[in-house]
């Protein structure tokens, strides 16, 4: 948790996997067979309770904001912090994120991070109270983009959450062989 102002904001990220842990194909584009319906309904329901959506450009140009939810984009071609028609854009080299999120949150509260893998790396490092990880462990994405950029031969994405303070605290089967592990620190709250 992270207090501005006088106003706290909660750090939750979501994510679906590979059994190899990859969110992507080699592509950039979420394979077919790691569309769980039962984890997109959780996940849209958990974007409708958040205050802002941080998330990477391509993952915002892929998926339209039909639901006119607030975003917060991060990429390299924002100018500091700017408010563009569609959204707010964040450029993490030339402002803080205390600057994006008094700007795009000003009253706080729950931050969703749908990724991608620059977007949970970032956050990784400021520190999530939460984060919601479906496996879908019979699927495997050959040179697939990893959920964190760490992930690899020797750690997998368990690993790095538990590196990062987080532990299994719930576990639910969504689908066959689809299964919701949501990750907290010893000091967040569901």
């Amino acid at each position: 948790m992270l207090v501005l102002g006088g106003h706290a904001y909660r750090f939750e990220g979501h994510a679906i996997v590979s059994g190899d842990d990859r969110i992507a194909d080699a592509s950039g584009a979420t394979p077919p067979s790691l569309r769980i319906e039962a984890d997109w309904v959780r996940f849209q329901a958990a974007l409708d309770q958040s205050a802002v959506t941080v998330l990477g450009r391509l993952g915002h140009e892929a998926n339209p904001n039909r639901a006119g939810r607030n975003r917060l984009v991060l990429s390299s071609a924002a100018r500091g912090v700017e408010r563009r028609g569609d959204a707010w854009w964040w450029n993490p080299a030339e402002a803080s994120l205390d600057q994006a999120l008094s700007a795009s949150a000003p009253e706080g509260g729950l931050v969703a991070i749908p990724g991608g893998m620059r977007v949970f790396d970032l956050f990784l490092a400021v520190g999530y109270d939460a984060f919601h990880l479906t496996r879908v462990a019979d699927v495997s994405v050959p040179d697939g983009t990893p959920l964190f950029s760490t992930v690899g031969r020797a750690h997998g994405a368990d690993e790095v959450l538990a590196a990062h303070g987080l532990r299994p605290a719930a576990r639910e089967r969504l689908a066959p062989g689809a299964w919701l592990t949501i990750w907290r620190t010893d000091t967040a709250t569901a």
